[in-house]
């Protein structure tokens, strides 16, 4: 029978409501305990979701002598701190991308969890899905031959305000880490570290961007066209373009996944998937698979993928003229 791991969530929302119902799929986990800087937020979601315990302030989860695994959710610019304080409390952390708002952060995070030689990854969802797996495994079969171009989108138009984590600059706001990381993730997923990175940026009165385009280049010709915005409605995709036909994979809201295979010569081949969970369960087992084995990092998110992620989104940042005061 395998380790029960006692599980907490730090800062509940909408996205740990998300994750949470994926755990609750999960057979060794125990919802342990939630912390919040507002108590009695912590209280209704422990309420909600059934854990054990409650807590006013991060401090105090994180002091929780029994609690093993820290999921962090708090706005990007609040992801160094929060995941220093668990680190440092010897608390295994999986926490949501962005992992930082820079590389130097996110260095400082990795050599942290090497020095308290605790485990550590970042929350990415695409690489665990099905549609990626299956994406991979086509790829790899060499039917497709081998990509010349990806292009990949993420746009919805979410209500505008100021303060919402999305526009607000001191939160480090904009599409680019909320909604644009995953076209990011498309690209050094299938494609590597870009030799070459353009980008251009819309901006609105917050200072923050709520569009940006980008390309990347590779020394062997082939390309990326990458797009997020706050002021489209252009959903959720990715087109592999390969050199003996192509493959289309997009997801909707509710995490259904679609591929469309159209190899040259061939009938089109559709795949629709839609995991349980929304699939964030898939993070959650990779993380207690990963300390039931002994280990520090996931080789499906290893601390390098992380770093070069980061590294590629400060490259587009700084091309795009994205600035987070105090944080560059």
């Amino acid at each position: 029978m395998k380790k029960k791991y006692k599980w907490g969530i730090l800062a509940p929302g909408k996205m740990s409501a998300k994750f949470t119902r994926g755990l609750k799929l999960l057979e060794n986990v125990e919802l342990y305990a939630v912390g919040s800087r507002d108590l009695n937020r912590a209280r209704q979601f422990a309420e909600e979701f059934g854990f054990k315990k409650y807590f006013g302030s991060y401090e105090e989860l994180v002091s929780d002598p029994d609690l093993e695994v820290v999921y962090i959710a708090s706005p990007h610019s609040y992801h160094y701190e929060h995941t220093m304080l668990c680190l440092r409390h010897k608390k295994a952390v999986i926490c949501e991308k962005a992992l930082a708002l820079n590389s130097r952060e996110v260095e400082g995070m990795i050599n942290e969890a090497a020095r308290q030689n605790i485990f550590l990854m970042e929350a990415l969802w695409p690489p665990f899905q099905p549609i990626y797996r299956k994406t991979r495994e086509l790829l790899l079969s060499g039917e497709p031959g081998k990509i010349v171009h990806l292009n990949a989108r993420f746009s919805f138009q979410p209500p505008f305000d100021p303060i919402d984590r999305k526009f607000n600059l001191s939160l480090g706001g904009g599409s680019l880490l909320d909604i644009g990381i995953y076209p990011v993730i498309d690209a050094m997923y299938f494609l590597g570290v870009p030799s070459e990175v353009k980008a251009k940026a819309s901006f609105i009165q917050t200072g923050s961007e709520d569009s940006i385009s980008i390309i990347f280049s590779y020394d062997d010709r082939r390309m990326a066209t990458l797009y997020s915005s706050f002021r489209t409605n252009g959903g959720i995709g990715c087109d592999l373009l390969c050199e003996n036909g192509n493959l289309f994979f997009s997801r909707a809201r509710d995490m259904s996944q679609r591929l469309t295979v159209a190899l040259n010569g061939k009938e089109d081949i559709e795949y629709s998937l839609l995991p349980d969970g929304m699939g964030y369960q898939f993070e959650a087992a990779e993380v207690m698979n990963c300390l039931d084995e002994g280990k520090l990092q996931s080789e499906v998110v290893p601390h390098s993928f992380s770093l070069n992620l980061m590294n590629t989104l400060d490259r587009i940042r700084k091309a795009a003229g994205i600035i987070f005061p105090g944080r560059d």
